[in-house]
């Protein structure tokens, strides 16, 4: 058994290209409710993954440095995701990756991306499936 049994395919994720805006990135995870969602290149290749904490950090640091300390949301539509710099606490794993493997990951984070050998984003598992995985396996030697 490999990630694939647990992968739910890019064609059901939610994600956003690091061309997009700050604003569109807002829009979107306030729309779903995600407190981090994916970013892929154009190329289909995994960028980073942001979350909250990297909006209001970047927020933040942009309000402050206006002379009034204030922002519109039009200018948020003037900031693309690949200017904003993000730690990306959630690299991705191999569409090769043993489930096992992503039991101490899935701990520290909602999902892992997942990318298959050229890089290219293929899809996430989700926390859930991994935590009801291991909540109905009949082999409990993890």
């Amino acid at each position: 058994m490999n990630v694939a049994s647990f992968l739910t395919p890019k064609s059901e994720v939610e994600y956003l290209y690091d061309d997009y805006s700050l604003r569109q990135c807002i829009e979107k995870m306030t729309y779903h409710g995600y407190s981090a969602i994916p970013v892929l290149k154009r190329d289909g290749s995994y960028a980073t993954t942001i979350s909250q904490s990297d909006l209001l950090t970047y927020v933040y640091k942009l309000a402050a440095s206006q002379p009034d300390q204030s922002m519109s949301l039009k200018e948020l539509e003037n900031v693309t995701l690949n200017s904003i710099q993000m730690r990306d606490k959630n690299p991705p794993c191999p569409i090769t990756t043993e489930p096992e493997d992503l039991v101490f990951r899935a701990m520290e984070q909602n999902f892992i991306p997942v990318v298959d050998d050229w890089g290219t984003f293929i899809g996430i598992v989700k926390r859930k499936d991994i935590l009801y995985y291991l909540a109905t396996s009949t082999s409990r030697e993890i």
